[in-house]
């Protein structure tokens, strides 16, 4: 009987013992604070992970100790704002386990997002190489530039991790870089001296709605059809792929016959039948899989190279764009931090409206940027491969913007116009040292009467403004400059940074 007992007891214990192992579970922390990672300087640091309800976790760094416990499975705790060091260091975190990360750098953090331009790494060869591309990564040996790449992935619901790892830029690694982000981030690195962390969450192809938080859609009047079409379209895919399924086989062997058809008469192949597109990760589905993860992450800003997917919604990118942004500023909660965008490179099939969509977030959205790249284009490829001048002229946006240096960091910019006679006198902002044509007469403008029939245009610098004419246009009312698909244009500022394009006749 005694011996029964205590085989009961043994029993209970044992049981209960593991129970209580399957319940408690390691801390571990998101995997933004992981071995290489990135700290940003002179801010509040949160750092955060799961683990056992109620455990006691205990974050140890740069002479900072700070404790919490987990509720509801997760913990957060605040580091209090550190200055910037290039000497490695290790943050310990403590709870029922200890988990120690290594190699860890203060300096300054940005996110690199948009889509594949800003995707395109610097070691990729299509369509085309980044300009110089093997000797670029043949230099890229800077162990304090470190990257955080998140791959792609898209979510109805938000993510808490995107589960990537951070990188050290070396000559092995440079060729997953961020081609745009690396270029940017070294000449951070090069001007500053402190460490530069960049996280790169890029998808090409994608228009912005997929970067704006499904509810701020749903509460604009102006884009909450964006939602309404995405709900509905995930509700008839499920009823269209079944429907594709019983009818594929038929289908196909419908597509072999005509494309023999096709071939035999010297006609065009006809498109090879495919299932029908999930909407998976359409309104706000990328967001909540590649920016939600790494909310609070103490960042100094975003660089954003993006707007590709959306030139023919122009129109509605001057409402979705300063959207995104704006949610984006309101859900990492760290104020108005810098958000620095690349105009979109010239192509020969890109309507410029989507630069003027840019353009206007630009006056409405404070502490934002644009680096032209009017001169960086390519008229038969919308991946232009000279990404060295959008990562160096996004740079020069930061050092103004984001660390207050008193330099000039765009182009010369349409301010307003005033009619003189036979002429339209253009009055520009930033214009630097001064205006100057970097060969020969200045070229790229037009001029209009009130029948708005453009013709090319003499255009003449006069001091810090420009005159444009035509002698056959005695009552000018409008001017162009740069608005075309692939402009040429010679007008720059003496700081070596081109004009951006504009037009007077918006209705």
């Amino acid at each position: 009987m005694i011996k029964k007992s205590l085989k009961f007891l043994l029993g209970c214990t044992l049981l209960t013992t593991t129970v209580n192992l399957k319940v408690r579970a390691n801390v571990v922390p998101n995997s933004l604070f992981t071995n290489n990672m990135v700290i940003q300087q002179g801010v509040k640091v949160p750092i955060w992970g799961k683990a056992s309800e109620g455990e006691k976790i205990t974050v140890s760094f740069a002479g900072q100790t700070v404790s919490t416990v987990a509720k509801q499975g997760k913990w957060q705790v605040n580091l209090q704002p550190i200055k910037a060091n290039s000497i490695p260091q290790k943050m310990s975190i403590q709870g029922d386990n200890l988990v120690e990360i290594s190699n860890v750098l203060v300096g300054e953090v940005w996110i690199c997002s948009g889509q594949s331009n800003m995707e395109m790494a610097l070691g990729k060869s299509w369509p085309l190489p980044v300009t110089n591309a093997q000797e670029e990564i043949a230099k890229a040996n800077y162990p304090s530039i470190r990257q955080y790449s998140i791959q792609r992935r898209a979510s109805d619901t938000l993510v808490w991790d995107a589960n990537a790892s951070w990188m050290i830029c070396d000559t092995a690694n440079a060729k997953n870089f961020t081609a745009v982000g690396y270029f940017f981030g070294r000449d951070l690195y090069n001007h500053f001296h402190v460490p530069i962390g960049l996280i790169f969450s890029a998808w090409g192809g994608t228009p912005a709605e997929r970067w704006t938080p499904r509810d701020v859609l749903a509460a604009d009047t102006g884009l909450k059809k964006i939602v309404d079409a995405y709900n509905q379209a995930a509700k008839e895919y499920p009823i269209e792929r079944a429907k594709y399924k019983e009818e594929e086989k038929a289908k196909l062997v419908q597509w072999v016959a005509d494309t023999l058809a096709a071939s035999l008469a010297h006609k065009t192949i006809p498109k090879k039948p495919t299932p029908p597109a999930n909407p998976l990760g359409g309104a706000g589905g990328i967001y909540n899989s590649m920016i939600h993860p790494l909310i609070p992450y103490a960042i100094k800003g975003v660089i954003w190279y993006q707007g590709e997917a959306d030139r023919d919604k122009s129109n509605q990118y001057k409402r979705l764009f300063p959207a995104m942004i704006n949610a984006w500023r309101t859900n990492f909660g760290q104020g108005q931090f810098p958000f620095l965008f690349a105009m979109i490179a010239p192509w020969m099939n890109q309507s410029p409206l989507i630069r003027e969509a840019q353009l206007f977030t630009l006056s409405k959205v404070p502490n934002t940027a644009m680096a032209s790249t009017i001169d960086c284009g390519d008229s038969a490829n919308i991946h232009p491969p000279h990404k060295q001048p959008v990562g160096e002229r996004l740079a020069i946006a930061a050092r103004a913007l984001a660390y207050n240096e008193k330099i000039e960091y765009v182009g010369p910019m349409y301010s307003s116009d005033k009619i003189v006679g036979n002429k339209i006198e253009i009055t520009y902002t930033h214009v630097g040292k001064g205006l100057e044509s970097k060969s020969g007469d200045l070229i790229g403008f037009a001029i209009a009467g009130v029948d708005k029939k453009f013709v090319p245009a003499t255009a003449v610098i006069k001091g810090n403004k420009v005159d444009v004419s035509n002698p056959n246009i005695s009552n000018p009312k409008y001017v162009r400059f740069g608005w075309a698909n692939f402009p040429k244009i010679n007008l720059y500022n003496k700081d070596g940074l081109p004009a951006v394009p504009f037009r007077t006749d918006i209705d």
